[in-house]
């Protein structure tokens, strides 16, 4: 699969890698502050933006795609979906990727016994029931958790403005990355990472508590670990300003 990149900024480079049912454009608010620091490569994801779904929206496939596009040697940064897949690439290819940043990401995104600080299965099997029937009101739903938990409404409409203004997801891309959420766990794969990790959480984030922050420390103890408290899921939205200098601390 070959996706589209946006390119950027000057300095070393970094990856971004944007979450389910939205497209690089989301991480406009940071071009150019970041971009100060960073020649930054906004990738889509295959069946989003600018990129054609021309296979299954697969694991493993994604994950390749997504190497295939990166720079060799780059920084990654992955927010929620797109920080499981940052993570796999860094697993699958650990010579191509020189550190990673999570935000409001984690090794496994659905809750069970041993794994509290995530979401229950049943929500997000509720999401993918309902996205076959009504898609837009489905991701509108979805778009509306991630802004919970923001301090005001400019995330939410910023995020729907994204929905208007972006091409469609392709609806096997969105189930795709639906079934990846529900069932990918690379936590015992975390222990064996040969990248250097670091994880940015918002702390009223509603779909990624930030207390997995302590679990993700139990698998990975050299993890570097900062939160942005008064933050929903999307701390780059809400608070610009401090995930720049807090990004940027984390990836040196």
């Amino acid at each position: 699969m070959s996706l589209a990149v946006q390119r950027s900024g000057r300095g070393p480079d970094l990856v971004l890698v944007h979450g389910w049912g939205l497209e690089s454009g989301v991480w406009a608010p940071l071009l150019e502050p970041l971009g100060r620091q960073f020649r930054l490569h906004c990738i889509d994801l295959p069946g989003h933006g600018g990129s054609p779904l021309t296979g299954e929206f697969e694991f493993d496939a994604v994950v390749g795609a997504l190497l295939e596009a990166a720079p060799a040697g780059a920084a990654w940064l992955g927010w929620s979906l797109g920080g499981m897949l940052a993570l796999g690439a860094a697993l699958a290819a650990p010579e191509r990727v020189d550190r990673l940043l999570l935000v409001a990401s984690s090794p496994r995104f659905v809750a069970d016994a041993d794994w509290p600080h995530a979401m229950q299965p049943e929500v997000l099997a509720g999401f993918g029931r309902d996205l076959a029937t009504e898609r837009t009101a489905t991701l509108r739903r979805f778009l509306s958790l991630v802004a919970r938990g923001a301090p005001d409404a400019g995330v939410l409409r910023a995020l729907r403005r994204r929905l208007v203004e972006a091409p469609a997801p392709v609806p096997a891309a969105l189930a795709g990355g639906l079934a990846i959420l529900a069932g990918c766990d690379l936590r015992s794969a975390l222990t064996r990472l040969e990248v250097p990790l670091a994880a940015l959480f918002g702390g009223r984030d509603a779909l990624v508590p930030a207390g997995v922050a302590g679990d993700l420390a139990r698998l990975c103890p050299a993890l570097r670990v900062q939160s942005l408290p008064a933050a929903g899921h999307a701390p780059f939205l809400s608070h610009p300003g401090e995930f720049v200098a807090a990004a940027a601390a984390l990836l040196a």
